[in-house]
């Protein structure tokens, strides 16, 4: 199964991913893990994703797309993976299905986890991490938003929404029966 996660900051998507991943016996592939571990390791990629994040520069979409095209090169992809970060944009949509196409694949499914904007707040306020003020998270979620309207457009007929409010278990059942229920 090929699957897209998409969700505001502090939906739960990460959460989510490593339950879905286990349970689909496929790999959650993450954009940040993928920059961390390039960073750490230290490769040609991971230098140059430094040099953005170190001037406080977003990562170029040609340097996220050539990480993740890496990754899905990979051979635990080949029966399925979990997109998580990835793709942002319609440009990226639309590199992600010139990848897939190219070796005759297609995604099964973009799972959209829908929490209201207060309720994210509230969690992430609850962290009690240093940057999560609420103008912050507030201003994140408007952006998520901006971003990521064109990128639901683009996957409608693919969009599995998933109530992400409730435990834990409650959202990992919900997001497995909707799975089902598409194929």
């Amino acid at each position: 199964m090929r699957l897209v996660l998409v969700g505001p900051p502090g939906a739960g998507k990460g959460t989510q991913a490593q339950i879905l991943s286990t349970t689909l016996g496929v790999p959650h592939i993450s954009t940040g893990d993928l920059f961390r571990a390039h960073i750490g390791g230290q490769t040609e990629l991971g230098r140059e994703v430094k040099q953005y994040l170190d001037a406080g520069q977003l990562v170029p979409d040609e340097v996220t797309v050539n990480m993740v095209r890496e990754r899905l090169d990979e051979q635990d992809t080949a029966a399925g993976f979990l997109l998580d970060g990835f793709p942002r944009t319609t440009a990226q949509a639309d590199v992600l299905t010139g990848l897939l196409d190219a070796k005759g694949q297609r995604l099964d499914a973009v799972i959209e986890f829908d929490v209201p904007e207060d309720v994210v707040v509230e969690r992430l306020l609850a962290r009690g991490r240093e940057d999560d003020k609420e103008d912050v998270i507030r201003h994140r979620q408007q952006v998520y938003r901006s971003e990521t309207a064109p990128l639901l457009a683009y996957y409608r007929n693919i969009l599995v929404t998933i109530d992400a409010v409730g435990s834990v278990q409650e959202i990992s059942e919900r997001a497995l029966k909707a799975l089902r229920a598409s194929e």
